[in-house]
Formats: structure tokens, C-alpha cells, sequence
């Protein structure tokens, strides 16, 4: 049975670059992007060295073009969040591979400062939307006013 399992899971589906970037949808050109600046890593390189995807790069590559198209993150802010999840993911297991109290308090505490870098970066965004909301409202006070003054001459 186990070996049943393992061929099970040597048999995962992957996908060529551009068949990866099709289902996301994005261009395979994005993908080798990502791929160079440490966004993304393939699963795995085929014997003819092509890069093969798996389903956890997929949800990396649509998590990324969310970010990316959906709340206006640069790659370098992605990056930085991606980062800070992978280093949460290794301190979760160093925590628990640790019995050691001031270890254990050590991790935690750098767990703190990058929730609190996300948070600030995360913060900083939402200020930047938030003034163009008031600039885009501004203009469309000044517009209504204009508005008013025309419909003032008219009469």
C-alpha cells in the first residue's frame, strides 16, 4: 500500500510553463520573471529541462497575481510578504522542535516583529488608498460645484 501511495504521489500533475500560466493567467514570461527575482520555484525541471509546476505553485502564482492585481502590491512589497510567511512556516517548526523556554520566547518574539513589518506594510497601503479615495472625492466635489455654476448660467 505504501508504495501504491508514493506512485500516487510521483504521479502529481505538472504542468509546463505555459500551461501553468494559462490556468492562473498570466504569461509564461511573468512566470520566468517570478521565477528569477525568488518569487517562485518549479517543482521540478523535466529531462529536457523544461520547468514543471505543481498544484502548490499554482496557488503561489495565484496568490502572487492577486497581490499583484487585486491590492496593488509591488513585487518587492510580495516578496517581502512571502518571505515573512515562509519565515513564520520555519519558526512553527523550530518552535515545536524546541523544548527550551528562552527559544521558544525567541521565536515568538520574531514571529511579533514580522507580523508587526506586515502590518505596517499592510497599514501603508490602505493610506495610500485611502488619500486617492479623497482625492478622487475632492474632484468630484469640485466637478459637482462646476456642475452648480453651469446651472446657475443657464437659468
Amino acid at each position: 500500500m505504501a508504495a501504491g501511495t508514493g506512485e500516487a504521489s510521483s504521479r502529481a500533475r505538472l504542468l509546463r510553463i505555459h500551461e501553468a500560466a494559462a490556468e492562473v493567467g498570466l504569461t509564461p514570461r511573468s512566470v520566468r520573471y517570478y521565477e528569477e527575482i525568488g518569487l517562485l520555484t518549479p517543482a521540478a525541471r523535466s529531462e529536457g529541462d523544461y520547468r514543471l509546476y505543481d498544484d502548490t505553485d499554482l496557488e503561489r502564482l495565484r496568490f502572487i497575481k492577486g497581490l499583484r492585481d487585486d491590492a496593488g502590491f509591488s513585487l518587492a512589497e510580495i516578496a517581502r510578504l512571502l518571505e515573512d510567511e515562509a519565515a513564520r512556516e520555519r519558526g512553527h517548526a523550530a518552535f515545536h522542535a524546541t523544548t527550551d523556554p528562552a527559544e521558544r520566547a525567541r521565536i515568538l518574539r520574531d514571529r511579533l516583529v514580522r507580523y508587526d513589518h506586515q502590518i505596517e506594510m499592510l497599514r501603508s497601503k490602505i493610506d495610500r488608498l485611502e488619500a486617492m479615495v479623497d482625492e478622487a472625492e475632492a474632484r468630484r466635489t469640485r466637478t459637482i460645484a462646476r456642475l452648480d455654476e453651469l446651472s446657475a448660467s443657464v437659468r
